[in-house]
């Protein structure tokens, strides 16, 4: 590895030296420096375009450009005469000055090429084109290479280190509230330009009132020719692996016009190639926002879905089966429909094997060693649908509502060195309905008025069984006792029923006065109503018709649940905004009237209080890309109705809890400092990221270990938990390559009782990115990346530590112009932090061959796993164990496609 990344490293060195740099600077008539002017270098042998530059604040430009050539320049500016050039290079370096005049611009040189990138106001305009070299086929392959634009590691956009939320084609929202079916989905031959919208607003009445600084959105334009007609592609594939036949078929269909768009995703496979993971679904928002989402309140509804063993993309057997549609519909300029289906099925084989060392060694709990084996099936369905009227603008009505429900269930094998073989059974339909109403209106000038709510229906029903062996003094006898079970069975076989109904409604009316043109006051009536239903019974089944509730010896006896949780905020806030100069201050506060009751075993437990909390935040714009942004705030943490329950709770055959019922709300003070830079006459993207968190009175646990089985109830800790996160990423571009380096840091302390006495876990995790990509036209381009991660934990007495190297190649080739090779290469290896050590490679490859670019046909084969191993690994840590698992992959895939394209 090291070898590849020297001669890359003595390649691009080459490349560099073989050019000269031209540079100087552009103004306009009367000597003054003119910034994002465009100066553009065309090869007059090749007709390529060969440099592009945009002037910096002082008018300065800088154009990377071969020896001995000869080159068209042509420099341009919003509102004054072209300019064009012919200059030959020799073998020294070029400084020229270029002066623009006024005049009418229809007169001025037509521009042969379009610059890759413009500026307008707070819009940045990627010219796509201008970054491919014919390998790209997403829309993604297209992201990665535009100069501040990042694909993170969970498969989110990021633009100058912030996070794409929206994104649209046409102007016309795309799936709205996950962006990765379309980065995966789009073809890119169908992109024209890549709108990136800074600043962004949804609501164009609160965009002068609002601090919109973080807010990112990105509009994909298509080609002309696309709308009107549809377009995309259908691939369909097969191949062979050692225990079956291997099956892909995925049909991307789009239809844009002005009046309405039809999009349609769908994916059957059985290779493990995802559009969207469970995951991904699961957390699919549709775009919905809380109200009180700046309030100060945080309540914790609580999350009873299934935890499944592995993730989709790593597990033994996948098959998954995907069928998503989102249409829009706009009958007059003032009415826009929306919505979207999402279906998505999927059933998963999975084997993983892991070493498990719990918290302080002196405790007396013993390691364990597990082995698990799962069949896991999970159906899902999401489907939104959205209304927009704005008759005029002054007047703004939202409606949203999305729809969810889902059929998952796992059946497990567990064997542990301590317990032995237990057999598992989880299964809950849960649905919910999410109601979302805001209404914008402008009064006049000066006053605005925006009301929000939403409404949440939520409906979990998780069922569990596990079978367990009851051997003699074996490890499961105390805690068979204890949960008062009929010990004369030759295996236990333990069940519950949970029911968790929740209902919540979010609403805020804000009122908006614009004092100047400089400053603004918002002031706030907001509301958070919620409740919560929870029902739980623990049984034992005896045999066919025998059934047993059993008594435990501790917890007072209690093994049910029937417990009502109703909490409510009523709040008012006050917020002031002022600019001056660089600077723009917003200090505000909230004053909440809280009250909570749970009623359960007859008893109510209330707690009524009042609390201030306050919030300011301060942005310094030192120029139009380079700001720093100070945050700090006070929030309020409520827990979910599990915790409060006082009834017994099985979370898993070795994990048992019970509720507190007068547990306090817990208190947070955070801080955050934000820098972003980003400069287009270099390309340097700088972005940097530090936050602090103090949790008082968090909610933690006192846990009993009896061997690796464990009973927990939860207090309110008098010991502050704390957290702080940095991370950092540099970027610059010379010419055709970008160097990046990413930097993260993790500290965090969590405070809690364990047997009995206190423990303080502090664990500390760095991880270092370095990387370096081309992006040339012709020649072929390759990406190298190194990960060095160190995770130190400690747990009482007990340290770990574990050290991660991981360098990587992708390799793209667009050869003959026919032909399209791409591979990539990982090679992971962790240090255990004992004198042992384990590591895996990834590898994987794509040829395809096509006839030119505009071929309809495309024939594609591609090998997964190419190396065939069995395993992957990885390191990891909780509040209670660290532990090493071996998660074992699918085998080595070889498949052959076809690829028509519409």
């Amino acid at each position: 590895m090291k070898k590849i990344l020297c001669i890359l490293l003595f390649f691009a060195a080459n490349l560099t030296f073989a050019q000269i740099k031209m540079e100087g600077v552009v103004k306009d008539s009367l000597n003054k420096p003119l910034e994002l002017a465009n100066v553009i270098a065309i090869n007059k042998e090749t007709s390529a375009l060969e440099s592009y530059s945009i002037t910096d604040a002082n008018g300065k430009y800088k154009l990377a450009l071969g020896k001995n050539a000869t080159y068209k320049i042509q420099v341009s500016y919003i509102g004054l005469k072209n300019l064009e050039e012919t200059l030959s290079t020799k073998e020294v370096d070029i400084i020229k000055d270029f002066i623009l005049r006024e005049g009418n611009k229809l007169d001025a040189v037509k521009l042969t090429y379009e610059m890759p990138v413009t500026v307008k106001g707070d819009t940045l305009i990627y010219n796509a084109d201008s970054f491919k070299n014919g390998t790209e086929r997403k829309l993604e392959d297209v992201l990665e290479k535009l100069p501040g634009v990042e694909i993170n590691e969970d498969g989110q956009i990021e633009v100058e280190g912030k996070v794409v939320n929206k994104l649209m084609v046409n102007g016309k929202d795309f799936f709205d509230g996950d962006t990765k079916l379309a980065t995966k989905n789009i073809p890119s031959k169908a992109v024209d330009k890549i709108q990136v919208l800074r600043n962004y607003s949804e609501v164009g009445q609160l965009r002068s009132v609002t601090n919109n600084q973080d807010n990112v959105a990105i509009n994909i334009k298509l080609k002309e020719g696309k709308e009107n007609f549809w377009f995309g592609n259908i691939t369909a594939g097969s191949g062979a692996s050692p225990d079956n036949e291997l099956y892909l078929f995925q049909p991307k269909l789009f239809y844009y016009s002005p009046k309405y768009t039809i999009n349609f995703i769908g994916d059957v496979n059985n290779i493990g190639e995802l559009a969207l993971s469970r995951r991904d679904i699961r957390n699919f928002g549709g775009g919905f926002r809380a109200p009180s989402r700046s309030s100060g309140t945080n309540i914790n509804l609580g999350d009873n879905g299934l935890n499944f063993l592995t993730n989709q993309e790593n597990a033994l057997e996948i098959e998954n089966k995907l069928a998503t549609g989102n249409f829009s519909y706009s009958p007059n300029q003032a009415l826009d429909f929306s919505g979207f289906v999402i279906y998505n099925s999927s059933r998963i084989l999975s084997k993983e094997t892991s070493f498990v060392q719990y918290t302080d060694p002196e405790l007396g709990i013993p390691d364990e060693a597990t082995e698990q084996k799962s069949r896991e099936r999970s159906d899902q369905v999401l489907v939104k649908l959205s209304a927009s009227y704005q008759p005029n603008a002054n007047n703004q009505l939202d409606y949203d509502v999305l729809g969810r429900v889902s059929n998952d269930s796992q059946v497990q094998n567990v064997f542990s060195s301590v317990i032995g073989n237990t057999d598992q059974l989880d299964e809950v339909t849960p649905y919910s309905i999410n109601q979302n109403i805001n209404y914008y209106y402008t009064i006049n000038e000066t006053n605005i008025l925006a009301f929000e709510a939403q409404h949440l229906l939520k409906n979990e029903d998780p069922f569990y069984n596990a079978t367990l062996g009851n051997e003699q003094n074996g490890a499961f006898d105390t805690t068979a006792v204890a949960l008062g079970l009929d010990t004369s069975v030759d295996n236990y076989s333990l069940n519950q029923n949970r029911q968790i109904k929740s209902n919540q409604l979010d609403a805020k009316l804000d009122y908006y006065n614009i004092l100047n043109s400089k400053s603004n006051i918002n002031i706030t009536l907001g509301t958070i109503l919620s409740r919560q239903e929870f029902n739980s019974n623990l049984f034992q089944f005896l045999g066919p018709g025998l059934t047993l509730n059993p008594t435990p010896t501790f917890n007072a006896g209690r093994a049910t649940n029937d417990t009502e949780y109703n909490f409510s905020d009523v709040y008012l806030g006050v917020h002031y905004r002022l600019k001056s100069g660089k600077f723009t201050f917003t200090p505000g506060f909230s004053l909440h009237a809280y009250g909570n009751n749970n009623t359960q075993f007859g008893e109510t437990f209330k707690d009524n209080f009042f609390r201030f909390l306050p919030d300011l935040e301060t942005r310094i714009q030192f120029k139009k890309s380079e700001a720093l942004t100070l945050r700090y705030s006070m929030r309020n943490q409520f827990t979910d109705v599990t915790r409060l329950a006082e009834g017994l709770v099985m979370n898993n055959f070795n994990s048992y809890q019970f509720g507190t019922p007068d547990l306090q709300n817990a208190l947070s003070h955070n801080v955050s400092l934000v820098y972003t830079s980003f400069n287009l006459f270099n390309y340097t993207n700088v972005f940097a990221r530090a936050s602090y968190s103090s949790n008082i009175d968090q909610v933690r646990g006192l846990t009993n270990f009896e061997n690796v089985i464990r009973t927990s109830t939860f207090f309110n800790s008098n010991f502050a938990d704390e957290n702080v996160n940095v991370f950092g990423r540099v970027q610059r571009t010379f010419g055709k390559i970008r160097g990046t380096l990413n930097a993260s840091f993790n500290y965090s302390k969590i405070n809690q009782f364990i047997q009995g006495q206190q423990s303080l876990n502090e664990g500390y995790t760095q991880t270092y990115t370095p990387g370096i990509r081309t992006n040339y036209r012709e020649a072929p381009n390759v990406s190298v990346r190194y990960r060095y991660q160190v995770t130190n934990n400690t747990q009482g007495s007990r340290k770990t530590k574990f050290v991660t190297t991981a360098p990587s190649i992708s390799f793209d080739a667009y050869i003959w112009k026919r032909l399209t090779l791409r591979s990539d290469y990982t090679y992971t290896n962790q240090d255990l932090g004992n004198g042992e050590s384990q590591s895996f490679q990834n590898w994987n490859a794509t040829l395809s061959y096509r006839k030119n670019r505009d071929a309809k046909w495309e024939y594609e084969i591609k090998a997964t796993n190419i190396l065939d191993i069995s395993s992957q690994v990885r390191n990891s840590a909780n509040n209670l164990s660290v532990f090493t698992s071996e998660t074992f992959i699918q085998p080595r895939f070889v498949t052959f496609r076809f690829v028509y394209t519409l």
